[in-house]
């Protein structure tokens, strides 16, 4: 996806083109990466002699040396690198040939997360011989911290939030939290987790703080961000995509996924339970039987130089055979290549285009498989017993390399998760909008190590597609170095509410922002539990108009006001009394970029403070799209504030009928020099008294 995401998001000609181009964006910044480590060869992290890094002044961080990181890693590029495995050793056994003590990657999530932030510019995309494009992080310019806290053999919340502490101590601007628990707290309320903390606190020394929000989704009420200081990120798809065709010898055409060559002739095809060795010592199971798990139960005489249909069933259901395997079958046993099809026992399945060595297809649906297969079966002669005497069946697998531009976008991902945001684990819903932002996150082109312990379908690469909120979120870190690069005197509230207000909630079609469910292609509308604000939007957040800023104190405050909540306890989890200001009146009266009530009686009064951030003086005025059952108006509904000036808003929510579940909606203040600032509303009424 970095090797398309700037285009779609419109960098090239917008943010980076307002900051001196590529050569220049995000310059001065620095991002901290928590995370599994980073490769300090691969290009993406090279050192520009021609092009040299000026010094932070106010960062100061080091360089960890170790197994496969030696001290010239950090080149300027990677400006410091550290690792943290006191709790992963005391915790376990690490297993020394791949749980290296040192800042090196052997996993890619963090050479894939750090490239989509801040990787170099131009860097080219050649995997298996092709070539996708050239990826760029969403500030090639600016430099990397590296925090390792994640290791192949086990990763620990101690060290996570020991790399946290030191971030924060060296200095860095953005801190990218790809990873994280991916539950809520057990015993306390979700703000006051460990955690949670680690990244109030970071944000309190001026740190922006950007987190995924998990990837349970579609369903409501999973997502594992949390707290207003923190700005949590789902994940959406963009119109690029890739497919693949498998050409059968009668003319018929399925489609199917596979970043594989076309194999140009057609050659015969064998079900895989029809090429097992007779009187095999072998179990009866699927894996053995039709899933091309293991070489030695096929015959060679029949499968080599054959395309091998293999079957989605019991193993790859229960998560314990992979592709990787088939691969590996089919590279030991010399298949052509190989066709992956859906089972009608499970039903169709999600085909994540994976980079193969030999030709292969994948074939999701249930109903294109068993075109395949009555194609199959028409072809081939068998005897009485069943055995297969003649394959007739004959097929190719076309181009499925090359991307097409076309579709609807953004759609969010199926498996980014849902809002509303909880407060404890028995999913109680709480005032707070997440997720923040959506963002990129689906088939997305960075950096990997070759190494790839955890995931072999990706050894020996140095790029690799994957999806997930990981993904997301350091498109959000890198797009928010730009703007700090642009306004360096922000606090990181006021970076997330530029984010937000300028945020889309419409597609490439100019229609709502849909969402995947459950089933393959079942859209529907998504809501801000969704996508949050909406899409970032990177060259409108660098010039806002109007932001909502909170800091420290207020979030003490929120904590403070929340209904149940000992104050010893906030003084216990935050070090900071709530005696030091008094409470909001609710948990809404936190001066977000947007409103969200769980439970609406009657009427509320919600108080929202803008700042114009812009050069000069604005008149605004107030209009709105009501949820459904309330209605929402604001004083003053019009009003002009001078530059660096102030504007108290008093926004009154009454409801006029109540539902059973959440409505959506927003304010929108539209200014004099063409600043839009729109504010999401999510509330649930529940009595009009």
């Amino acid at each position: 996806m970095t090797t398309y995401t700037p285009e779609f998001l419109g960098l090239p000609t917008g943010a980076w083109a307002q900051e001196g181009g590529d050569r220049n964006a995000g310059e001065g910044i620095v991002i901290g990466m928590v995370d599994t480590g980073i490769d300090p060869k691969h290009p993406s992290f090279a050192y520009d002699l021609s092009n040299p890094f000026p010094s932070p002044s106010l960062f100061s961080g080091a360089c960890d040396t170790g197994p496969r990181f030696p001290s010239r890693s950090c080149n300027g590029k990677i400006i410091s690198a550290r690792y943290f495995s006191a709790g992963a050793q005391a915790a376990a056994q690490l297993n020394a040939s791949i749980d290296f003590l040192s800042p090196f990657d052997a996993v890619g999530h963090g050479s894939h997360v750090a490239s989509t932030a801040a990787g170099n510019h131009g860097v080219p995309v050649i995997v298996n011989g092709f070539f996708y494009g050239q990826a760029s992080g969403m500030a090639p310019r600016a430099q990397i911290a590296v925090y390792k806290a994640i290791y192949p053999s086990i990763s620990t919340m101690t060290d996570v939030v020991a790399a946290i502490e030191q971030a924060v101590a060296d200095g860095v601007d953005i801190l990218t939290l790809s990873v994280g628990p991916d539950e809520p707290p057990k015993d306390t309320i979700s703000f006051l987790s460990v955690f949670e903390i680690f990244m109030l606190q970071a944000c309190r020394a001026g740190v922006f703080v950007v987190q995924a929000v998990g990837n349970k989704g579609p369903s409501p009420s999973t997502v594992v961000s949390f707290s207003p200081w923190a700005v949590g990120v789902a994940a959406a798809n963009t119109d690029r995509s890739f497919s693949s065709t498998l050409i059968l010898g009668n003319g018929q055409k399925i489609e199917g996924a596979g970043l594989s060559r076309p194999t140009m002739l057609q050659f015969k095809l064998v079900l895989a339970k029809d090429a097992l060795k007779p009187n095999g010592a072998f179990p009866r199971t699927p894996e053995y039987i039709e899933e091309c798990q293991h070489p030695e139960v096929l015959n060679p005489d029949q499968v080599r130089g054959s395309i091998v249909i293999c079957t989605f069933s019991a193993g790859f259901y229960n998560a314990t055979s992979t592709i990787a395997a088939i691969i590996d079958t089919s590279k030991i046993l010399g298949f052509a290549g190989f066709v992956f099809i859906a089972n009608p026992a499970y039903g169709d399945f999600i085909a994540q285009p994976i980079p193969f060595s030999l030709p292969s297809i994948m074939i999701p649906r249930v109903a294109e498989s068993q075109i395949l297969l009555k194609y199959y079966e028409q072809q081939t002669k068998r005897d009485k017993n069943g055995v297969v005497i003649v394959y007739g069946a004959t097929a190719a697998v076309g181009e499925g390399r090359v991307a097409s531009f076309e579709g609807r976008a953004p759609i969010v991902s199926r498996f980014s998760s849902r809002g509303p945001d909880i407060i404890d684990d028995k999913g109680t819903p709480t005032d707070v909008l997440k997720p923040d932002i959506l963002a990129p996150g689906h088939l997305v082109w960075a950096a990997w190590s070759p190494m790839s312990v955890s995931d072999p379908i990706f050894r020996g690469y140095n790029f690799a597609l994957l999806s997930g909120t990981s993904m997301a979120t350091p498109h959000v870190s890198g797009i928010a170095a730009l703007i700090k690069q642009r306004n360096p005197s922000w606090s990181p509230s006021m970076i997330s509410s530029a984010i937000s207000t300028t945020a889309s909630k419409y597609d490439n079609f100019g229609e709502t922002i849909m969402a995947e469910g459950y089933y393959v292609d079942n859209l529907s509308l998504s809501t801000p539990f969704g996508h949050g604000a909406g899409l970032i939007n990177p060259t409108r957040a660098l010039d806002p108009g109007l932001v909502f800023s909170s800091e420290y104190e207020d979030y003490i405050s929120f904590l403070c006001s929340l209904p149940n909540v000992n104050p010893e306890t906030i003084r216990t989890s935050t070090g900071t009394p709530c005696n030091i200001s008094l409470p909001l009146a609710y948990p809404t009266d936190l001066n977000l970029p947007s409103i969200t009530i769980s439970s609406l009686n009657g009427s509320r009064l919600v108080r929202r403070t803008a700042k114009n951030v812009a050069s000069k003086p604005e008149t605004y005025l107030f209009s709105v799209f009501n949820p459904t059952g309330v209605e929402v108006s604001m004083s003053p509904s019009c009003f002009t504030v001078a530059p660096q000036g102030s504007q108290d808003l008093l926004i009154k929510l009454n409801v006029t009928q109540p539902i059973e579940d959440f409505s959506f909606g927003e304010i929108v203040l539209t200014g004099s020099l063409d600043h839009i600032v729109r504010i999401p509303l999510s509330v649930l009424p529940v009595s009009r008294s």
